[in-house]
């Protein structure tokens, strides 16, 4: 009997978590029992069989100070998934998104077993700070999956094959979404403004951004007295939320949650990353808001080559998203963009005209990633040596 392919997923935050449970579906679709898989992740992988060592919530650092001061704890699983890989023996491993902590199990997986086939999904922005990355993993993996159209000159240049899979958030499901049943179950009118506040996903955007955001509402509510929040809390970040927001939000948890979520809201107040995308693709006006630690943005300003950090915004080379970002993410700029869009229809029409623009330049309408993600990894492992 031919032994299984042992395939090692390994995601260190909820967007990966999320890509790395898509791709094991798609690798069963294919193989059925002749697959098994090992890794790190969260609970999306855990719903495919991939049983994390350790809880992925303490590898959600962002900011340079951060990370230093959590680079004991990192460095640990790090070696913690080097452990896994040399006890499992996976015929590939797949490191999804989180460049510090993947490209460092890449490197070390590497001197382990130097014949291991690499493969890292999701590419660092070179394209928008720190071009030097594109070497730094061309040298530590094997194939790049990415999911940005604009990715691959960058590293091909590098000598590292690639293939555009495209981004998952293009291809999220509404079809089973009901804004009207998030509305009834929270006692919510139709009539009634709804603005969808989302405030990240790691513990680090917890307290930076939630506090403008929730700044931001009290404002929104002294002007507009019937308007409804809703939050739909990531697993990683939860309970926080509901300690921090549970007075003046609704709390939904779970995907079908968030969906119905994005389909019931009028208007959203979103951190930037993944979720714009899918917010944009739940045809709904935002405003986004982020900030960093005061030394990651004194550094990182001075590294960023584009004026834009929402990928659409990215795409259609346009503010079509608002962006406050560090000092002008705060309560009254934020309110004020936020209103601007809860008083005026038009202004809301043409916003999620432009954002649909953008996300077919993103590559909407595309293959699955997913599926396009487990034919390029069992190509490579199809290959000979």
């Amino acid at each position: 009997m031919t032994k299984p392919l042992c395939v090692m997923l390994v995601a260190a935050e909820a967007s990966g978590d999320d890509r790395g449970a898509g791709l094991a579906r798609a690798l069963r679709r294919r193989l059925g029992d002749g697959v098994r898989f090992v890794g790190v992740g969260g609970a999306r992988m855990a719903a495919e069989g991939v049983q994390s060592p350790f809880d992925i919530s303490q590898l959600s650092i962002l900011g340079l100070l951060e990370g230093l001061l959590a680079y004991r704890r990192v460095m640990a699983r790090v070696e913690d998934t080097v452990a896994l890989a040399a006890r499992e023996k996976p015929d590939v491993v797949v490191l999804i998104d989180s460049w510090g902590f993947t490209l460092r199990v890449a490197q070390r997986l590497r001197k382990l077993d130097p014949k291991l086939p690499l493969v890292k999904y999701v590419a660092p922005q070179v394209w928008a700070t720190r071009p030097g990355r594109a070497k730094t993993l061309a040298a530590s993996v094997d194939h790049l999956l990415s999911i940005h159209v604009f990715d691959a000159p960058y590293f091909e240049a590098e000598g590292l094959p690639t293939t555009f899979v495209g981004n998952s958030a293009l291809t999220l499901d509404f079809s089973g979404a009901d804004g009207e049943r998030l509305r009834r179950e929270l006692g919510v009118a139709l009539d009634v403004p709804l603005l969808l506040v989302l405030p990240g996903s790691r513990p680090s955007e917890i307290s930076r951004i939630l506090p403008p955001f929730a700044d931001a509402v009290a404002i929104l509510k002294a002007s507009h007295p019937d308007l409804a929040v809703v939050i739909p809390a990531a697993p990683t970040v939860a309970e926080a939320v509901k300690a921090q927001a549970g007075g003046w939000a609704h709390i939904v948890e779970g995907e079908r949650g968030k969906l119905d979520a994005m389909k019931a809201a009028t208007v959203a107040l979103a951190c930037s990353g993944t979720v714009t995308t899918e917010v944009a693709m739940a045809g709904v006006p935002m405003v986004v808001g982020y900030r960093l630690g005061n030394l990651t943005h004194a550094i990182l300003k001075h590294l960023i080559r584009t004026p834009y950090i929402t990928l659409f915004n990215i795409a259609a080379k346009d503010f079509v998203a608002p962006e406050l970002v560090q000092d002008d993410c705060n309560g009254p700029a934020l309110a004020r963009e936020v209103a601007k869009r809860l008083d005026d229809p038009e202004l809301r029409r043409r916003q999620v005209e432009a954002q649909a623009a953008a996300l077919l330049k993103m590559g909407r309408g595309g293959p699955d990633p997913s599926e396009a993600a487990a034919d390029a990894v069992l190509t490579l492992l199809a290959r000979p040596a």
